[in-house]
């Protein structure tokens, strides 16, 4: 008898094997037997990290996670294992994986899994390179930032199928790290967290934070008329037109309190977005950029992994409510120099301070400015130096995805808002911690209010 039909949200995967008609080609019986190997091993990771292996049939395997980390971790645990196992192989039947990972809502039933998540995940995964993987950047948004994943911007595509573009990363362990362990069941939820929560509330917590995040986000772009949020550039992509291209590094934290980190860190994050804006500039995004936080560099070598012309690094320090900040714009090929300066001033000018960095910028490329362009850069979305300042504190609590950490994070994001009530970005940034929390079950239906 089938099984009734079960629609839900949650995180879906697609892998699909590289080129498998050329192997089956080659060598159909030691090819199918390797295909179906690879496919029950990769169900076992999937069903260690609490996922479920919905589908095998032929060259492509689906399943599904109620959380994206424990996606992210099985596929990039599996890929390492099989890139292992396939450098033995001699004959060349080597069954390499795509994989594809989502956030969506789907319809199960006969362990079947179908609806515009899982479309979705396979388009992603036809994205992927082999023994890769990519995510969707609404999915990769609920995953914990102290988590040791390296995202690399693939800017907005295009997909079959869906009107909208997508927000895509292709997603690695970072350099000398290792992927996350599994966690039980009781690991990855504390024991009492659903006591007394019925199914019903449970789900109404999650749909009041996917409202209010899809509320804020679009009245947000709106608002920003349509235009301010401008396609980074594609990881080992060509520039479009051979337009100038730039990495914004992390700025150090040069001030006598670590406390202060946030601050360098929001102001990085905010050149990031103004230059973002420009129409004839491509900048890559936050978070390849905060890759290499803290970490010694080498200009030319960020550059040829970035795949930019040009390098923005710096420094921050502030004292009581002083502020300078030391920028220089370093070319990429060369290592050469095209501009250094000291900027100082004090936090209620911070905005101005940011404005010279980024004229000077505009300048040194020759960047060619559209009215909206000016328009852009010449009007803040807040004059309040102490609403952006609680703004910044909280995306720094944001970033370190702890249920205490959200719990500051709303705090400050909501402190921002009531210092300035129209203050977009904060009104976002409240609607993504909520968000999050509830797609990670960081208890969320608490932190809406609702229990």
């Amino acid at each position: 008898m089938a099984d009734a039909l079960s629609r839900k949200l949650a995180i879906l995967l697609h892998a699909d094997v590289v080129s498998s008609t050329a192997l089956v080609r080659s060598n159909e019986t030691i090819a199918h037997k390797r295909i179906q190997e690879v496919f029950s091993r990769f169900s076992d990771v999937i069903t260690q990290y609490n996922g479920t292996a919905h589908e095998i049939r032929g060259d492509a395997l689906t399943a599904e996670f109620s959380r994206a980390s424990d996606a992210v971790s099985a596929s990039l645990l599996f890929q390492q294992s099989n890139e292992a196992r396939n450098a033995e192989i001699s004959d060349g039947v080597v069954p390499e994986l795509r994989i594809g990972i989502a956030m969506g809502e789907v319809v199960i039933a006969d362990n079947t899994i179908t609806g515009d998540g899982i479309v979705m995940a396979q388009r992603l995964e036809q994205l992927a390179k082999a023994n890769g993987v990519c995510i969707q950047e609404a999915a990769a948004q609920t995953i914990p930032r102290r988590l040791p994943f390296t995202y690399i911007d693939h800017g907005q595509q295009v997909l079959k199928g869906f009107s909208e573009p997508v927000s895509v990363f292709a997603v690695t362990v970072k350099e000398g790290s290792t992927v996350p362990p599994a966690e039980s069941r009781s690991e990855s939820q504390p024991p009492g967290a659903d006591r007394g929560r019925s199914p019903l509330l449970k789900s109404l917590a999650t749909l009041a934070a996917i409202v209010i995040f899809a509320g804020a986000y679009f009245g947000y772009q709106h608002w920003q008329k349509a235009n301010l949020e401008q396609a980074v550039v594609e990881h080992a992509a060509k520039p479009v037109l051979d337009l100038p291209s730039l990495a914004v590094l992390p700025f150090d934290n040069m001030s006598n309190n670590a406390e202060q980190e946030y601050f360098a860190d929001g102001i990085t994050e905010d050149l990031i977005t103004d230059l973002s804006k420009l129409s004839n500039l491509f900048v890559i995004s936050r978070n390849s950029s905060f890759a290499y936080k803290d970490k010694p560099v080498k200009i030319e070598k960020v550059a040829s992994e970035l795949n930019v012309r040009y390098v923005l690094e710096g420094s921050v320090r502030r004292a009581g409510n002083q502020v300078r900040i030391n920028a220089q714009l370093i070319d990429g090929e060369s290592g050469g120099h095209l501009w250094a300066e000291r900027y100082d001033g004090n936090v209620d000018n911070v905005f101005a301070l940011q404005d010279e960095i980024s004229s000077r910028i505009v300048k040194a490329l020759a960047v060619t400015l559209t009215p909206q362009d000016v328009e852009n850069i010449e009007n803040p979305i807040t004059t309040n130096p102490d609403a952006y300042d609680a703004y910044l504190l909280g995306l720094s609590f944001y970033y370190r995805s702890t249920r205490e950490d959200d719990r500051k994070a709303i705090t400050s994001f909501k402190k921002s808002i009531e210092l300035d009530a129209e203050y977009s970005p904060a009104y976002t940034a409240l609607a993504k911690v909520y968000a999050s929390a509830a797609v990670r079950d960081y208890q969320g239906s608490r932190l809406l209010g609702m229990n």
